[in-house]
């Protein structure tokens, strides 16, 4: 078994070495008591005029317009933070309710990603509204306790989605889902969709049941990352724990883990290892496998 703290200490010298103020500031944040409001100053570099994020944020699309994905990004980072930037969380929901559709829908990026670098798999499907990411960020809007007239128009369309349409297979989609019902206050109404919800995702060939899959896909502790996930009951013992030691035994030789999909490029390697590095081992201590 790794050397808990060795691991973490190794884990946060590469994050210093390699990754954006933001995922630093994050790290301090979670391991170290640090401020929320560096945070806040780290997302501001982000911030568009029309109170969206663009600039890269996800490291994916190096575009430096607007994009509902990187609100996505900056309101999961004031979130996990616990930063209080009404502002920026203002600005955004203004953003998104200019880009949505009449049902309050946002897609994930629109076709202006085109003339900037950008990984393949982001094409025209990121183009059209959908629940990814309109679920996820209605969630954050949740755990932010922010009150916005879209978050309401895109919370109708999120139960709208659920009670009328077919259950979606891909996997991103339905873990959107999951957030917005995990965090949507009417509980009665969201534990009855989630049991169905969770059976479909965990069928789907991108769902790595088992922790040696190889590939890119998500896993148990994607869907539960805390002990204290309401969906962590759907997965036993055995399955977290074999999770678990993958993403320990992951941690590479310079303390940072790697990735599994093609990004556009050196920096945005980099910068997706800060990410998931940070994941990896919020994940581990959160579960008490770091020190």
């Amino acid at each position: 078994m790794p050397d808990m703290d060795a691991q973490l200490a190794a884990a946060e010298h590469f994050i210093d070495a390699h990754a954006r103020p933001l995922e630093r500031h994050l790290f301090a944040a979670r391991f170290h008591n640090g401020p929320a409001t560096a945070v806040v100053d780290a997302l501001r570099v982000y911030r568009n005029p029309d109170g969206g994020f663009g600039h890269g944020l996800e490291p994916d699309t190096r575009c430096p317009d607007s994009l509902p994905i990187y609100a996505e990004v900056a309101l999961g980072a004031l979130a996990d933070a616990g930063a209080d930037a009404p502002e920026l969380v203002e600005g955004a929901c203004d953003y998104l309710a200019g880009v949505s559709d009449g049902n309050g829908a946002v897609p994930l990026a629109f076709p202006v990603i085109e003339a900037h670098p950008r990984a393949e798999h982001w094409s025209e499907w990121t183009y059209r509204p959908d629940v990814n990411p309109t679920a996820g960020l209605v969630s954050l809007l949740y755990r932010l306790g922010a009150e916005h007239p879209w978050r309401e128009t895109a919370a109708g369309y999120c139960w709208r989605y659920l009670e009328s349409e077919p259950t979606p297979d891909g996997v991103h989609s339905l873990w959107e889902l999951l957030h917005f019902l995990e965090h949507v206050p009417d509980r009665e109404r969201a534990e009855r969709h989630a049991p169905a919800l969770l059976a479909h995702l965990v069928a789907q060939d991108m769902f790595h049941a088992d922790a040696d899959a190889p590939g890119y896909g998500l896993t148990p502790l994607h869907i539960a990352p805390t002990p204290e996930s309401p969906w962590r009951t759907a997965f036993t013992e055995a399955q977290i724990d074999a999770h678990l030691d993958h993403l320990s035994d992951g941690q590479e030789p310079d303390g940072g883990w790697p990735i599994t999909w093609t990004p556009p490029g050196e920096e945005a390697l980099a910068e997706w290892r800060g990410v998931v590095t940070l994941e990896a081992v919020r994940t581990l201590a959160a579960y008490g496998r770091l020190g």
